[in-house]
């Protein structure tokens, strides 16, 4: 039972300090910070299957496919972000097609 309450309070810590860190970042710093993040993503959905992969039961496979999934949305909505982010960046194409 200790060991459930440590981890339900390191998730509600990390979470917390998450948040406070990313609403400080200045919008100049988003597109480098969500670079990052889709890198760390990368490895949780690794990990997300490789505990999938061993789990026993079917609550624990329940939950290992759910984490895969979500992890799976979480860094292909990283990659869409950015990309949308860049193309702020970018310069306007002209058609060239004008007298």
């Amino acid at each position: 039972m200790d060991s459930e309450v440590a981890l339900l309070t390191i998730f509600v810590l990390a979470a917390f300090t998450g948040y406070e860190v990313v609403s400080k970042v200045s919008s100049t710093l988003h597109t480098p910070l969500m670079s990052g993040a889709n890198a760390i993503h990368g490895i949780i959905l690794v990990g997300a299957v490789l505990v999938t992969g061993h789990a026993d039961g079917g609550l624990e496979l329940a939950i290992g496919v759910v984490a895969t999934v979500l992890a799976t949305l979480n860094l292909v909505g990283g990659f869409v972000v950015t990309d949308r982010m860049l193309e702020m960046f970018r310069g306007k194409k002209s058609t060239g097609g004008g007298a």
